[in-house]
């Protein structure tokens, strides 16, 4: 590790990253005892990586097993790669994924990585290595999809994510900033993040009672450049914060998470919608996103930046123009009050409500667990190769749930729960 390496990760506290490594074993994935775990990270994201074995370890791991990934290997890919290399991926590596997930394995993803990373390259070999990947990764991706397993993601402030979010910044300091700002919104910045945790779960848990005991059969979006009605799926069911997987353990899957969220119906979604946060897919920065759907489908899309991507998105295969999760959060959630914008995902879709394209989760239907593909499709869940959230709500947005009486019930006033 060079003198610079050490200054970088030096500015994180050691105490908080522990408790995160904590969290993710304990509350993320509460690991069995004899249980395996495979693990991906940036390979900058050792630290942490070090600190999860031997949590997971402590708890009775049997096996922890990473794959780490490099951003200049990344790179290297799509500088030197031939053409051909852009339609390949590790079908044989997906394979022994899913199969160690079928023996029960646990999955832990660190993500950190640049989000930029790939922002000047081409956009056609992005996609089409993109789509190569997911093809391949469709069989471990099910399992994750169905719940099967517990599994957890969390994050790591690399210094590459953290020029990105505080690009004024010395690079120690935009580490620092980021790493505090992971730590307050996965909430170990505190003396007990488990309990914190319980207490969070808890509160998520009186929602998604709320919700599964009124059945309404759509939400209605109101606000500016909005009026979407998304029917949501027979026999749905709604979820937040922690979960139990069908190996029976319950886990949060998502740390942080401020969501609750449900399928919607793939045929059942009529309006118009517009992003109120940039999405921050593949380097590309996809900002003011308009959308028109018919039928459950979208046929009409715009965006002031990053369109050509959007359209490349949205042809992946016929599930990727329906939605496949409805999440409601809250404006004054933690995220949001950060007023940062995080360009990940798993950051991000926490500061506002947010609609997901493609693959819906099995787990959001009553019984999901039991059900075949053919019959989830038959209640509604869509099928896809890709699952991208992007951010729908604001301090202006408006929801109301309708009953299937045409009852109308307000469930969001001004971006908070009515």
């Amino acid at each position: 590790m060079t003198t610079h390496q050490r200054t970088i990760v030096a500015s994180i506290d050691p105490v908080k990253l522990d408790r995160l490594a904590e969290v993710a074993v304990r509350v993320g994935l509460q690991l069995r005892e004899g249980q395996d775990l495979f693990l991906t990270a940036p390979v900058a994201a050792l630290p942490l990586v070090r600190r999860i074995a031997e949590h997971a370890y402590k708890a009775g791991a049997g096996l922890v097993t990473p794959i780490l990934s490099d951003e200049e290997l990344t790179l290297a890919r799509y500088r030197f790669a031939k053409d051909a290399s852009f339609d390949r991926a590790p079908v044989w590596l997906y394979e022994g994924v899913a199969k160690a997930f079928t023996a029960d394995t646990a999955r832990l993803a660190i993500v950190g990585d640049n989000p930029m990373l790939l922002a000047g390259q081409d956009p056609a070999k992005v996609s089409r290595a993109n789509k190569a990947n997911s093809l391949a990764y469709q069989p471990a991706l099910e399992k994750i999809a169905g719940f099967d397993i517990n599994w957890n993601i969390i994050a790591y402030p690399t210094a590459s994510w953290a020029k990105q979010v505080f690009p004024g910044d010395e690079e120690d300091v935009a580490v620092a900033r980021l790493a505090e700002a992971i730590f307050a919104a996965s909430r170990v910045d505190g003396e007990d993040p488990v309990g914190a945790w319980e207490a969070h779960n808890a509160a998520l848990r009186l929602r998604t009672t709320w919700l599964n005991g009124e059945r309404f059969a759509a939400l209605h979006f109101t606000g500016p450049g909005t009026d979407l009605t998304v029917g949501l799926a027979d026999g749905h069911e709604w979820h937040g914060g922690a979960s139990t997987a069908k190996n029976g353990i319950t886990c949060n899957p998502n740390i942080p998470t401020e969501e609750v969220f449900t399928t919607p119906h793939a045929l059942r979604v009529e309006g118009r919608v517009v992003s109120t946060k940039p999405l921050s897919y593949q380097g590309t920065l996809i900002d003011e996103i308009a959308v028109r759907f018919e039928g459950g489908r979208i046929i009409e899309a715009k965006a002031s930046r990053g369109e050509e991507v959007l359209g490349k998105v949205l042809d992946t295969d016929e599930g990727a123009r329906r939605l496949g999760e409805v999440a409601l959060v809250p404006h004054s959630s933690p995220i949001s009050k950060s007023g940062l914008l995080f360009y990940n995902t798993l950051f991000d879709e926490n500061a506002a409500c947010h609609i997901a394209l493609g693959q819906c989760y099995a787990k959001c239907f009553e019984g999901g667990g039991a059900l075949s593909p053919d019959e989830i499709a038959a209640r509604g869940g869509n099928k896809s190769l890709i699952h991208i959230d992007w951010m729908i709500g604001s301090n202006e947005i408006d929801i109301d749930g309708i009953k299937t009486d045409g009852t109308r019930v307000p469930v969001f006033r001004k971006g908070e729960w009515a």
